[in-house]
């Protein structure tokens, strides 16, 4: 109930007072249904001590493998970032992700050898049921359906997903979401880039689904998808080092936003999100896409 309403009355308004007491009532009793997530007050301290862990003292961080640049490896070849090779590690705290995982873990007031990391797979990571990590950042967008079994923090990046293709293929010459539809689409099996196709494109062909974007590519290059969706950042990368002659047709008009995954029902998922707010705040994740996401992202939209 919203404690900070305050109601005079008088007793020529029993009435009134009964009648806005019921509606009180209700509203609290259905407020929190639609929220995915615990609110601060439901956490009684986000001190390092008081924190629940998986680990007692240690923070245990996790995402899939392989991990894609620019999001934790960082750099992309000829670039001031790049440091030899693409690593895929998610140790280094390098890459946009990378980087905000450790800066969280900074707020929570953990130290950069007090944190751990574990692999979890992309569809396991939002799948219902106990986690082997306390949080897992791999460009997961907050949808309502997976917030039924895990809790996501507030969103610390807005995306948009990008159709990726190779040069002569099928789909290089679309300049429609119309000329896209009769095409053979691929993605990577429970992501909102395969989402994003049944809603945005509607193809007359079943969407192709693979366990991993580093299939779809390989299936993309072969000839055997016309085109893959993925979000922007990331097809850029594959356009640049991963696909022969790869090209980006545009991006799909519906954006979505990604977010800490946590254990459903998590006492840390406030603190998450206190710890976003404050990196937000002093400007810690505009610094961080800057040097991380600094490439030019812009892709024409299609209609």
């Amino acid at each position: 109930m919203d404690t900070q309403r305050v109601h005079r009355f008088t007793q020529t308004t029993r009435l009134s007072v009964a009648i806005m007491a019921l509606a009180l009532i209700l509203a609290a009793c259905t407020s929190t249904a639609a929220s995915p997530s615990p609110s601060p007050s439901a956490v009684a301290s986000c001190a390092k001590a008081d924190l629940v862990l998986k680990t007692a003292g240690t923070l245990t961080l996790s995402t899939d493998n392989p991990a894609y640049s620019p999001w934790f490896q960082g750099g992309n070849k000829g670039s001031e970032l790049f440091d030899g090779d693409y690593g895929n590690d998610p140790y280094k705290g390098k890459g946009f992700e990378g980087a905000l995982a450790y800066a969280i873990a900074g707020e929570l007031g953990f130290a950069k050898g007090e944190v751990t990391w574990v692999v979890t797979t992309f569809d396991q990571s939002f799948a219902p049921g106990v986690k082997a990590f306390d949080l897992f950042m791999n460009q997961v967008s907050i949808t309502s359906t997976r917030a039924e079994a895990v809790d996501f923090s507030a969103g610390y990046y807005d995306v948009y997903q990008a159709v990726l293709t190779v040069e002569g293929s099928a789909a290089a010459s679309a300049a429609s979401i119309a000329d896209l539809k009769e095409l053979q689409f691929g993605a990577q099996i429970g992501t909102t880039s395969y989402q994003a196709i049944v809603d945005d494109i509607a193809p007359t062909k079943d969407v192709m689904t693979y366990n991993t974007n580093d299939d779809a590519v390989a299936a993309l290059e072969s000839g055997q998808i016309d085109a893959m969706v993925t979000d922007v950042p990331t097809a850029v990368y594959m356009r640049d080092f991963q696909l022969t002659k790869g090209l980006i047709v545009g991006q799909l008009p519906t954006p979505g936003q990604f977010g800490v995954v946590l254990e459903k029902g998590s006492t840390l998922t406030a603190c998450v999100n206190e710890a976003i707010a404050v990196l937000e705040a002093d400007g810690t994740i505009a610094a961080l896409m800057t040097k991380w996401l600094g490439t030019d992202y812009t892709v024409p939209e299609l209609n």
